[in-house]
C-alpha cells in the first residue's frame, strides 16, 4: 500500500493506463503474475502472485533493469511511501488477515 499524491494523480493514472511493454516484460521474467494495483482515494494497494522460488532475487532482477528504473523515474514522484521509517520498504506491506483458498 502507498500514497497517491493528489496533484499526481492524473499523471500516475494515465502512465498506467499504457504500463511499458518493458516493464510488464520485466516483471514476468522475475516471476510475478496476476499484479494489479487498486485505487482507493489517495491510496494504492498492490497484488500480485509470485511463482518464482527465490523472491530476493527476482526483486533485484527487476531494479537492474534500465527500463524499469527509468519507470520509476515517472512513478515515484507520484507517490508517498507510508512505509514503517526505516524499514527499507518504498510499498508499506499489508497483513493478511483472510483468504478463501481455492476448493481441493
Amino acid at each position: 500500500m502507498i500514497r497517491l499524491r493528489p496533484e499526481q494523480r492524473e499523471t500516475y493514472l494515465r502512465l498506467h493506463a499504457a504500463v511499458w511493454p518493458s516493464v510488464e516484460k520485466t516483471l514476468r521474467e522475475a516471476n510475478f503474475s496476476n499484479y494489479t494495483i487498486f485505487l482507493h482515494d489517495d491510496l494504492l494497494f498492490g497484488y500480485y502472485e509470485y511463482v518464482g522460488d527465490d523472491y530476493e532475487a527476482d526483486l533485484r532482477l527487476i531494479a537492474a533493469d534500465p527500463q524499469t528504473q527509468e519507470w520509476w523515474k515517472l512513478t515515484d514522484p507520484c507517490q508517498e511511501s507510508i512505509a514503517e521509517p526505516g524499514s527499507g520498504d518504498w510499498w508499506a506491506p499489508m497483513r493478511e488477515v483472510w483468504h478463501l483458498p481455492d476448493e481441493a
